[in-house]
């Protein structure tokens, strides 16, 4: 059998892709829950279910990145992931109601079957003694998954929250148990091809950014306002997907050159997290701006339009510093307005509040374009400097 740690970068299967399709009906899923219930608990019940979301798809990403998509029994159990993912995403908008158990039980499924799933199709024995890890860890979580189910109100969203905490706290930690870590330099991993994948989902996430708008505008009516607020809602998430994607070269170039691709992945997978969070957080606020964009914006309004980027681009920034030990100025000094703006906006139509946010991003944008520019121009070619 072939190494299922080969390094070699290889190709996304339609598999996959066609895999993912279920994570687009999710994401629309988060966004609707998000907008129904725009309060501090609505807020923290939707990103319980997020992380929960994102780690069934991130573990099984993992997972076919060990064992590709081409072995006959990670097509078996790719297929039985997205059916269990479909009954798991469709309980979201009663996850808190009468659909609790429907959406537990779908993902301990995935995610406990995968794991051991994962511990007999022949691993290595490094990649064999790290799952046996995850697995505990997600054996302790299972508890709190299981007691939130049987909760009710505001002490199922406790019970799910604890047993996400243990499962961030596992992962960020790479699942440690007394006496036994994992040491992952110079560890043989696909790294670019977990990278294309997170590049993909990422395209889910702007895909319904998109699709989110569309909606919208659809259901308001056919006024100027609210064609200026759908072209600024399209245009901001236009920047957003030139700030992700407009140095990813330079990043597929640093995860097929790195000595430690695991850790380079883990920090991917990190930083994809929060910004696929931020692009559900936007899309939300862009929603709510073209249905009534003369109201006063609002500290939920604000923290939605504004809040998203800031996610969005300090998760990818913070992911530049871990790869590059890079620290964009423009970066910092964007994140700081759009704090500011948000603060300075509440009081303001919800308009001027969307078309303040999306400056900002078009405004970093613009000047990232015009730096990578400038490092395309003065990067030497392969007979000399450039010519005046």
């Amino acid at each position: 059998m072939q190494s299922t740690s080969d390094p070699v970068r290889r190709e996304v299967t339609p598999l996959e892709l066609f895999f993912d399709l279920v994570y687009v009906f999710a994401i629309g899923q988060l966004s609707h829950q998000l907008l129904a219930h725009p309060t501090w608990t609505g807020a923290a019940q939707t990103l319980v279910l997020y992380l929960a979301v994102y780690a069934a798809w991130a573990y099984t990403t993992w997972a076919v990145t060990l064992v590709p998509a081409e072995d006959p029994r990670t097509r078996r159990m790719l297929l039985t992931v997205m059916l269990l993912g479909l009954f798991m995403n469709a309980a979201i908008p009663r996850a808190f109601g009468d659909a609790g158990w429907v959406f537990v039980v779908t993902f301990l499924l995935i995610h406990l079957g995968r794991t051991v799933w994962l511990l007999r199709v022949g691993l290595d024995r490094r990649d064999q003694e790290h799952w046996r890890r995850v697995l505990v860890w997600f054996a302790a979580a299972a508890p709190f998954w299981l007691t939130g189910a049987a909760a009710d109100g505001g002490a199922r969203l406790v019970w799910w929250a604890a047993a996400t905490l243990v499962e961030l706290a596992g992962t960020w930690t790479a699942h440690p148990l007394p006496g036994r870590r994992l040491d992952s330099r110079k560890v043989g991993f696909a790294g670019g091809h977990l990278l294309e994948r997170g590049r993909l989902f990422m395209i889910i996430a702007f895909g319904e950014a998109v699709l989110t708008t569309g909606s919208a505008l659809t259901t308001a009516p056919y006024a100027p306002m609210t064609l200026l607020t759908s072209s600024v809602a399209l245009t901001g998430t236009v920047a957003l997907f030139w700030l992700f994607f407009s140095r990813s070269e330079h990043i597929v170039r640093h995860y097929e050159r790195t000595e430690d691709p695991i850790r380079a992945g883990r920090s991917g997978v990190y930083s994809l997290m929060v910004s696929v969070a931020g692009m559900i957080a936007a899309a939300a606020g862009d929603e709510r701006v073209i249905a009534h964009p003369a109201h006063h914006a609002g500290i939920i309004t604000n923290l939605l339009l504004f809040g998203g980027p800031v996610l969005f681009i300090g998760a990818q920034t913070w992911h530049g510093r871990t790869l590059f030990d890079d620290l964009p100025k423009a970066r910092l000094v964007a994140l700081s307005a759009l704090i500011v703006g948000c603060a300075v906006t509440t009081t303001a139509p919800a308009y001027l509040a969307a078309v303040t946010a999306a400056a900002i991003v078009v405004t970093l944008a613009a000047l990232e374009d015009r730096r990578t520019s400038g490092d395309a121009t003065a990067k030497p070619t392969a007979s000399g400097p450039p010519r005046p």
